[in-house]
């Protein structure tokens, strides 16, 4: 499984997402409460990504392991928080350019067919800060989609890293598609042995979501409510599908 976009674009959307994170919060109350993440403050908000961020940066840099690299500490922001957010942003982004695409590292998504490289730290990262500086403008009462060709290379992402890893799907068969508005269409069949992403062709979904790529993802994270999008079919296998992906 290999990013929609080149390994380069993926450095700069991270920048770029956790700048609109940073942005928004400029613009609100670091206490206010984050709707997509109701224990968290804006403050925990931004303390969560930073400290995501550095850890994968120390996770690349220590390379190949056989397991979690030891040795990590990510501490509370220290100063300024958003010039520590700057800072943490920017140790990830060099250590993935130090270590380019193909660097073996471990990752938590060993279970699923993902590669387990710099490149695809780099692709989840976008992601992370894709969703959380939407939390962001949520919290702040400026929530913009969620751009594009991220939005359609997370979902890509999602279908085959986090699903791949949760391993059993606990109810009775399924296929589900999921159709953007933007032109993607993916299928994912989910069964006992867990979901598989792209199956083969034969058989028609028990249910579609339809809707803008941004709103797919955001159902999926469970961030704006089912209504937002178009649901043909069966309604409840979509319900346990969005429930079982259910994540912060």
């Amino acid at each position: 499984m290999t990013s929609l976009l080149p390994f380069p674009e993926l450095l700069d959307l991270i920048a770029e997402r956790s700048a609109a994170l940073r942005q928004a919060v400029t613009a609100g109350d670091t206490a206010a409460r984050v709707p997509g993440c109701p224990d968290w403050s804006l403050r925990d908000l931004v303390a969560h990504l930073g400290a995501v961020q550095r850890w994968w940066a120390h996770v690349v840099t220590a390379g190949p392991t056989d397991g979690r690299p030891p040795g990590f500490t990510a501490g509370d922001p220290a100063g300024d928080l958003l010039t520590w957010s700057a800072e943490s942003t920017a140790a990830l982004i060099d250590a993935l350019r130090v270590a380019g695409p193909d660097r073996d590292c471990w990752t938590w998504w060993g279970a699923s067919e993902a590669p387990m490289t710099s490149g695809a730290v780099a692709r989840h990262q976008v992601q992370e800060a894709a969703v959380h500086a939407w939390d962001a403008q949520e919290t702040v009462g400026k929530p913009e989609p969620i751009p594009a060709a991220v939005a359609v290379d997370t979902i890509d992402e999602m279908l085959v890293v986090t699903l791949g890893s949760l391993g059993a799907w606990p109810h009775r068969p399924a296929r589900i598609a999921l159709s953007a508005v933007e032109g993607p269409t993916w299928l994912v069949d989910l069964t006992p042995t867990g979901a598989r992403s792209g199956p083969a062709a034969g058989g028609e979904p028990l249910a579609t979501l339809r809707g803008s790529a941004s709103d797919l993802v955001l159902a999926l994270y469970t961030r704006i409510p089912l209504d937002r999008v178009e649901v043909d079919g069966d309604r409840d296998a979509v319900e346990e599908f969005l429930a079982w992906t259910d994540t912060e």
